[in-house]
C-alpha cells in the first residue's frame, strides 16, 4: 500500500490585501496561528506522529510571498503554491515576479484556474480557461511546463476530472479533508481555517482516522468523482 501523506493547504494570512470574495474570510488566519500551526505539524512529523507531511497555498495572496515563503525558508521547508492566473496584475495578489521568486527559492507552482470560478458543472469554453489558458500564462510566467492543479473551492465533478487527466495533469489537489497516498493522482487536502487553534487543527485531523469518518469522507469523494 502506498505511503500515506498528509496534505495541509493554507489560503490567506494575516491582514488581506484586496477585497475578499464572499465566505473566503473563513480561509484567513492570523500569522502567529499560522506559524503555531506550522511549527507543530514539523514537530510532529519528525517525531514519527504524521505520517510524511506536504504543504500548498492556494489563491494568489501576497501573504504567500510576504510571510509563507519566509517562514518555510526558516524552516528549511518546501511548498506547491496554486497560482490564479487571473490574478496577476490585481492589488493584493501574487503577480509574475512574485510567482518567479517564490520558483527561484525552489517552491513548486500549479494552477488554480483563471477565476476562481468553481470547476464544477463547467460549460467547455470555461473549462478551457481554467485549465488551459491559465495553464499556458503560468507556464510562460515560470519559463516551465505547469503540470499540477489545484480545484477552486473544494469543487469539482467527473466531467472536470476526465478532462485534466486528458490534458495531461500530473497531480490534481482538492479540500476533501482526509489523507492522501503518495503517487496518487487526486490529491484530498486538509485547510487550516479562521479559529482553528494547534490543538482544534490536530483534532480534526485525528478525527478523519475514526471508522464513522472514513467511510463518510470515502462516500463523499466517490460521489463528487462520479457526478
Amino acid at each position: 500500500m502506498a505511503e500515506e501523506v498528509l496534505n495541509v493547504l493554507f489560503h490567506g494570512i494575516g491582514k488581506p490585501e484586496r477585497e475578499l470574495e464572499p465566505g473566503e474570510d473563513v480561509y484567513w488566519v492570523d500569522e502567529d496561528t499560522f506559524l503555531r500551526v506550522l511549527d507543530d505539524l514539523v514537530a510532529a512529523e519528525a517525531a514519527g506522529a504524521l505520517p510524511a507531511l506536504r504543504l500548498s497555498f492556494d489563491d494568489s495572496n501576497t501573504s504567500d510571498l510576504t510571510i509563507g515563503l519566509p517562514a518555510l525558508l526558516e524552516r528549511g521547508l518546501t511548498a506547491d503554491f496554486f497560482v490564479l492566473a487571473g490574478r496577476l496584475r490585481s492589488a493584493g495578489s501574487l503577480d509574475a515576479d512574485a510567482v518567479r521568486e517564490l520558483r527561484d527559492k525552489g517552491m513548486g507552482i500549479g494552477t488554480h484556474g483563471m477565476h476562481h470560478h468553481p470547476w464544477r458543472g463547467l460549460a467547455e469554453a470555461a473549462r478551457r480557461d481554467e485549465f488551459v489558458h491559465a495553464r499556458e500564462r503560468l507556464a510562460e510566467v515560470v519559463g516551465a511546463p505547469v503540470d499540477r492543479a489545484a480545484c477552486p473551492l473544494g469543487q469539482y465533478d467527473r466531467a472536470c476530472l476526465t478532462e485534466l487527466r486528458r490534458l495531461g495533469y500530473t497531480e490534481v489537489f482538492t479540500s476533501d479533508r482526509r489523507y492522501a497516498r503518495q503517487g496518487r493522482w487526486l490529491q484530498p487536502r486538509f485547510s487550516i481555517r479562521n479559529g482553528d487553534t494547534v490543538e482544534s487543527f490536530r483534532a480534526q485531523i485525528a478525527a478523519s482516522r475514526t471508522p464513522a469518518r472514513r467511510t463518510r469522507n470515502a462516500l463523499a469523494g466517490t460521489v463528487k468523482r462520479l457526478r
